[in-house]
């Protein structure tokens, strides 16, 4: 009779306050923080269930629960078990049975960042695409490399990151379903540029030349997309590489025979992605470091690859 009067009077009130909401949630189980919207029934009393925000400390309350549910950092299972211990102790139900799904993740932001017209990060409130949130960037920009890579948070509490690589042909020209991922929020969006490789010196048309498909570019390929070379090259050339490990060192100087690559005595060098090929001509033989730099710089600001440095002077 005791239990019969209090679940009447839960009712009552929650009936006077508040309609009774659908239990509907079932977005994938994450770490909970403040703000997220979860929806909790407990079987067999109905006026027990209802939608919870949690509140900016990270906190939920439940109707007539004295003592309030930390839920920050937990999973959903253990909020479940801490509100069934909350009505057991205060002895309003017995060996409760309680079911915690998540119906909104509103604190966990998009970040769409790198090689797109519009970087941004925005928030949502369901499930969205890799395609519409690239929309909200206004696409890729014309710098935009060979691949997306989608870094999306781990399920549980100290869990890596997962990274993923979609493909930028398979997901746009190919328009394959399985590449566009379904977004839950909290993933970052990254859109690394092309690689590009310089050509400057002792050339018809020096510029920053882009890599295809992130590979395949050589001394001579490099050449041909320069036009050539100008009157009086020297025998040699050189590559400026900057190593992945310790980019802030200077960058290494590697030495060409150009000569003996061009008449096939030699075979041709391949080149990585933001090498400088410097052909000299009889009056310089190195590049400093200022103008390696300056190459560095003007080539990762523009997309016409058009470089005009005067390295020869």
């Amino acid at each position: 009779m005791k239990f019969l009067t209090l679940s009447v009077l839960l009712w009552s009130g929650l009936r006077a306050q508040d309609p009774l909401p659908a239990v509907g949630g079932n977005l994938p189980a994450r770490p909970l923080v403040a703000n997220d919207l979860l929806s909790v029934a407990v079987y067999g009393a109905p006026e027990l269930t209802r939608t919870v925000r949690v509140s900016a400390a990270g906190l939920i309350r439940m109707p007539m629960l004295k003592q309030t549910i930390d839920v920050t950092g937990r999973m959903p299972a253990e909020v479940e078990a801490s509100i069934a211990e909350a009505l057991t102790e205060e002895d309003l139900l017995v060996d409760p049975a309680v079911t915690v799904t998540v119906a909104e993740y509103y604190s966990r932001p998009i970040s769409v960042a790198g090689a797109v017209r519009l970087p941004l990060t925005f928030r949502v409130y369901q499930k969205t695409s890799l395609l519409e949130a690239l929309t909200r960037a206004q696409g890729l920009s014309p710098e935009a490399g060979a691949e997306i890579l989608v870094t999306r948070p781990g399920r549980e509490l100290g869990d890596p990151p997962l990274i993923f690589r979609v493909p930028v042909k398979g997901l746009i020209d190919g328009a394959d379903p399985e590449l566009n991922l379904v977004l839950e929020g909290g993933e970052d969006v990254r859109v690394p540029a092309v690689g590009r490789v310089f050509v400057v010196g002792n050339v018809k048309k020096p510029g920053a030349f882009a890599l295809e498909n992130g590979s395949g570019m050589t001394v001579l390929k490099a050449l041909a997309l320069a036009e050539g070379l100008a009157p009086y090259p020297m025998k040699q050339a050189y590559i400026y590489r900057r190593g992945d490990a310790a980019p802030e060192e200077a960058p290494q100087e590697l030495l060409v025979e150009l000569r003996k690559i061009l008449d096939r005595k030699s075979p041709d060098v391949a080149l990585g992605a933001y090498d400088i090929l410097y052909i000299p001509d009889n009056r310089t033989a190195r590049l400093t470091a200022e103008t390696i730099e300056k190459v560095i710089g003007f080539g990762a600001a523009t997309a016409s690859g058009a470089l005009v440095l005067g390295v020869n002077r």
